[in-house]
């Protein structure tokens, strides 16, 4: 008998260990397979973070483009609303079949006083420089060099004032310089 459970050890011993590979095999395939449904589900959720931030971008983008838009149609808005007084104070004076040289010329500076303040109020400054004050190219454009008893390089007269709107030069004033002596 001795003889014969000898026999029969060796044979189980494999058909154990073969079980016990098979269930370990069979445990770890279960595990990976885990894994793998949990990673198609983070990639999963990631791809759909992705396509909602990549619709909110270009939601983003496009809300921008819009704003920049109306920005450009209508930025000139409060400017021209601004100018509309100046523009009744110049029809109620064409109105006046029979003004006066003295009603023409206190209507006229009254407009000019609306459309300073209007301009002003717009950010949009006069650059008028005083006799003796430094000749900046920046802001001013030099007519011409005349002798004169200022320092040099200085301005001597202004022909035309100029404009700028916040800090930029719209229209540089046209000086006459004081030449070098």
């Amino acid at each position: 008998m001795s003889d014969h459970s000898q026999t029969t050890t060796p044979q189980t011993a494999p058909e154990e260990v073969e079980a016990a590979m098979a269930a370990h095999a069979s445990d770890e395939l279960a595990r990976l397979q885990g894994e793998l449904a949990e990673l198609k589900a983070k990639s999963a959720d990631l791809a759909d973070q992705f396509l909602r931030a990549k619709a909110e971008a270009e939601n983003a983008r496009r809300r921008a483009e819009d704003e920049v838009s109306k920005a450009r149609k209508f930025g000139i808005e409060s400017f021209a609303e601004s100018l509309l007084p100046v523009v009744d104070s110049l029809n109620a004076a064409l109105a006046i079949k029979e003004a006066t040289p003295q009603q023409l010329r206190e209507g006229v500076d009254a407009t000019l006083r609306q459309l300073v303040s209007a301009l002003e109020r717009n950010k949009v400054l006069a650059i008028n420089p005083a006799a003796g004050d430094k000749f900046d190219p920046h802001q001013h454009q030099a007519i011409s060099v005349v002798p004169a008893e200022q320092e040099a390089n200085t301005v001597v007269a202004v022909l035309q004032k100029g404009y700028a709107i916040a800090e930029r030069v719209l229209r540089p004033a046209l000086v006459t310089v004081a030449a070098p002596k």
